[in-house]
């Protein structure tokens, strides 16, 4: 095939077939030499101004020239639907955490290309120059692999074929990150029942409404996310089975179940009977006041409302971490954290504890791996038998 491009356009036609099986003639059968020459002759009587009368019979294709934005046309694009999608989650406009990519890729030339001049050494050396600790590092790397993979779904006609292998590779994660993280999870989150027990009984001592309490007492009882709870309804609660319907997170791409069935215990269900009496099956289970200023120094409780971000929990948590003394990088998080160590040392299948966690067996055993090798000391301890 030959082709060239005029104007808006490519013009590609057929000159001959490869010499692969049969001989070359020059005419109908060209080598690689002989195709090259018939090539350029065609293209240059193309520029030239068309077609003649020995042009080859076959009709020539008109191909419509995509034009593939740069880096930082694809990047802008997506920041702007992951804020667009935080912002509808949220219930107000605000920025998402895909903005540290614009950040991050400021100032480096491969984000002024085009898609189809990107390589493998760009994105590496890029990647290489973020100084960030290693969990940060992959977030932002796995934003920028996303967009750029967005575009390729739009421009894969216009880009190179390989496209996806140099974003891959570019992107990929050196196995020192594995070793730095390897760790897991520290043991200063990892909290006592008693710990547990005493954050849950201040949270709802320094919110007399009760919202705050029995949010904190959903992320200590189940382990699950903040975002999680927040999307629960009161028809979730289902306190004649002794448990709560956890709606699946919006992590990984996985396909899986719309909910996760997750016991509690009959305290629980009892704190979460002031929310769900009398109250429609599709409310929002957990809400709480939204204010409004009335004057410089008083504000007034004006209506009530879902939960929309996981930082509406940080200033009154700090409030609880102060009260009991705890450290205070101990983040609300650390109530996951406890309750799948929890589930561990009570010796649960390790796949049951993904499932109730929504995450999987491979995330549990990369960063609890220390807690999985204690919670099995007793059972296999069972194996060993006298030998002499």
């Amino acid at each position: 095939m030959a082709r060239v491009r005029l104007g808006d356009r490519y013009i590609k036609q057929r000159i001959g077939a490869v010499d692969d099986v049969h001989d070359a003639d020059g005419e109908l059968i060209l080598s690689w030499d002989q195709a090259v020459g018939v090539a350029i002759v065609w293209c240059e009587r193309q520029l030239a101004g068309g077609a003649s009368e020995d042009d080859p019979k076959a009709p020539a294709v008109t191909e419509t020239i995509v034009e593939v934005p740069t880096v930082n046309e694809v990047v802008s694009k997506y920041v702007a639907m992951r804020d667009a999608r935080h912002s509808g989650r949220v219930g107000r406009p605000v920025k998402s955490g895909a903005n540290r990519l614009t950040i991050t890729i400021d100032g480096f030339e491969f984000a002024k290309s085009g898609l189809d001049k990107l390589s493998v050494a760009q994105l590496e050396a890029w990647r290489s120059s973020l100084q960030v600790k290693a969990s940060t590092r992959r977030r932002i790397s796995n934003d920028l692999k996303a967009a750029l993979n967005d575009a390729y779904v739009s421009y894969r006609e216009a880009l190179p074929a390989d496209f996806p292998s140099t974003v891959k590779l570019g992107l990929r994660q050196p196995g020192g990150e594995i070793e730095e993280d390897s760790n897991g999870v520290r043991e200063s989150q990892i909290l006592s029942d008693r710990q547990v027990r005493a954050i849950v009984k201040v949270a709802f001592e320094i919110d007399d409404t009760g919202d705050l309490g029995r949010m904190v007492l959903l992320l200590a009882a189940t382990g699950a996310r903040f975002s999680q709870i927040a999307r629960m309804k009161v028809s979730d609660v289902q306190a004649e089975h002794g448990r709560v319907l956890m709606p699946s997170s919006r992590k990984g791409r996985a396909r899986k179940a719309s909910f996760a069935r997750v016991p509690v215990g009959s305290d629980v269900l009892k704190a979460l009977n002031v929310v769900t009496v009398g109250r429609s099956g599709e409310a929002p289970l957990l809400e709480r006041w939204r204010y409004v200023q009335v004057t410089a120094t008083e504000w007034r409780r004006d209506y009530r409302g879902p939960w929309l971000a996981a930082a509406q929990i940080t200033r009154p948590w700090k409030e609880i971490t102060k009260r009991l003394g705890i450290a205070d990088d101990i983040v609300p998080y650390a109530l996951r954290h406890s309750s799948i160590v929890r589930g561990i040392r009570e010796g649960l299948p390790i796949r049951l504890v993904a499932a109730l966690h929504d995450t999987s067996v491979v995330m549990v055993e990369r960063h609890y791996a220390r807690w999985i090798t204690e919670g099995l000391d007793e059972i296999a301890a069972k194996a060993v038998v006298p030998l002499i």
